[in-house]
């Protein structure tokens, strides 16, 4: 049997030319500093300024002006022990509140100790007390005085 051909046949070389023309393309741009012939405006307030930094040579930091690393913290391993510290207590935690785990057994005690804290219990309104309490209102209360 006879396979099939491929409708677009890639040879290695052509691949590997592409990515290579491709990078160059991008890089070409990187190749000149736009900023080295450029014009300050004289009109500008910081022009001065500007080309006074640009014009200098500057101290350049180097790799031995990399601070030491600290010394005052705790070890690498010592963070990856405390995390797995912390998941068992959260694993411990809802193992300990799972549901099937406690119960509300004995809130009678409960109950009659907040009752006892709250007072003497106050009685319900009746359904005449609001009307009268309306009707004394409106007996005290005096009109405002006319113009």
């Amino acid at each position: 049997m006879n396979a099939s051909r491929p409708l677009f046949p890639t040879a290695p070389g052509v691949a590997n030319a592409l990515a290579l023309l491709a990078g160059s393309i991008l890089l070409s741009g990187c190749a000149g500093n736009p900023f080295a012939e450029s014009k300050i405006d004289p009109a500008s307030p910081v022009a001065g300024e500007v080309a006074r930094l640009s014009r200098s040579d500057g101290k350049f930091p180097t790799f031995a002006s990399i601070p030491k690393a600290p010394t005052d913290i705790r070890p690498l391993a010592q963070y990856g022990q405390d995390a797995s510290a912390i998941l068992a207590a959260g694993a411990a935690l809802e193992r300990a509140t799972a549901p099937g785990t406690w119960t509300l057994d004995g809130t009678d005690d409960f109950a009659t100790k907040a009752r006892r804290d709250a007072g003497p219990q106050i009685e319900p309104p009746k359904p005449g007390d609001a009307e009268a309490f309306a009707r004394e209102l409106r007996e005290r209360a005096t009109p405002p005085p006319r113009r």
